[in-house]
Order: structure tokens, then sequence, then C-alpha cells
């Protein structure tokens, strides 16, 4: 079972490296049309926090954001075509980017996500595993909070002409590591997601 935690909670891993895609392109409807990513939680943004969690992971990971370009966090900057068209769309923008063997395909809402969670789906992948990701309580995926072996996944979105990253992610069938969460909401959706974050991260 995983918690959350501080982001530093274990900073010397023994685990291979990543490096991470995080989408931060989305137009933010159910919040109001407002920069979700840019929201703050705790003192730092939402996209700042997933940033933050990679490189306390993975200190030297290649981070890329696809969505408009931030002062911060320190990352490599690319837009899908056209922007806003999708997660697939940014997908295909950011995965050029990556290097390593295996990344993690994730939203810039985690408020929650800690080391211990990349912990969890790197302990969870196997040998012959094109990845790993959480389900829910209700047993949904969860794709843009995984891991993945970058080869698998070029080779499916290179012959991928759909919208959906269940169409492109689910015939890899991933290692499924439940989410076993205190929290309502794992992301943030709405604003009653982004004020009980704020109270679960803050102590308000």
């Amino acid at each position: 079972m995983v918690h959350a935690g501080d982001v530093n909670e274990r900073e010397n891993s023994t685990r291979p490296g990543l490096d991470a895609v995080i989408l931060a392109g989305g137009e933010g409807r159910r919040m109001g049309g407002v920069d979700k990513p840019g929201l703050a939680v705790g003192g730092s943004t939402l996209v700042e926090r997933v940033a933050d969690v990679v490189r306390a992971h993975s200190p030297d990971a290649g981070v890329t954001v696809v969505g408009p370009p931030r002062e911060s966090p320190r990352a490599r900057y690319v837009r899908e075509d056209p922007p806003g068209s999708g997660p697939v769309p940014a997908l295909r923008a950011g995965l050029p980017h990556v290097e390593r063997a295996c990344f993690a395909l994730l939203a810039a809402d985690l408020p929650h996500l800690t080391v211990g969670h990349f912990d969890a789906l790197a302990d969870a992948l196997r040998d012959g595993d094109a990845g790993a990701v959480f389900v829910d309580a209700d047993g949904r995926e969860q794709w843009l909070t995984g891991i993945w072996r970058t080869a698998a996944v070029r080779e499916a979105l290179a012959d991928y002409q759909g919208r959906s990253l269940y169409g492109l992610l689910g015939p890899l069938s991933p290692r499924r590591v439940p989410l076993a969460e205190d929290h309502a909401a794992f992301d943030v959706d709405t604003p009653d997601d982004l004020a009980r974050a704020r109270r679960d991260v803050e102590g308000d």
C-alpha cells in the first residue's frame, strides 16, 4: 500500500533512474479555465511539485513538460500540435526527448505524489512488462501516473492513430498497482479538489 509523504522522504534510491514527461497543456475547464498547473499548493505550483518529486527520485532525470513555457520548474518545455489537442499528441511531443530506458508519464496536477509512489511502481515492474500504472479504488487505470518502458511506448505510438491514452496504453497490458490513499482525489480537477489538497498538504 502506498501512502503520501514528504517529497524528500528518500533521497538515496538504488533503483535505475528515469526520465519524465509531464503533461501540463490542458485547458482546466473544470477549474474555470485557469492555469491549473500554475496553482499553488504548499508553497509550490502543482507542476513544480511533480517535477520536484521526479528529481527526488532520480536527481539527474531529464524532465520534459508538455505545455506553455514557465520560469519554473527547470525543464525542457515543448508543445503538442496543435496546443491543447489532448494527451496523445502531448505524449508524441514529449517522448522524443526521453533518453532513458524507462520514463514516468505524469499529469501536472498531482499534489499528493511522493517518491514512495515511484518506488511502488518501480517495484511492481517486472522483466517483460511494458509499464506499471496505478489503479484507483474502482479499478480504473490512472494513465497519467505510471512508469513505462520507453521502447514499448515508442513502438505503440508509431502505429497508433487514435486520441485515447486507454487505446494507446491499454493494449500494452501494464502492471496494475493499487493506489491506496486517504485522499478523496489524488489529482486536482475541481476547486473542491484544490481546497482539499491545500488542507492536506498545508495542514489547514
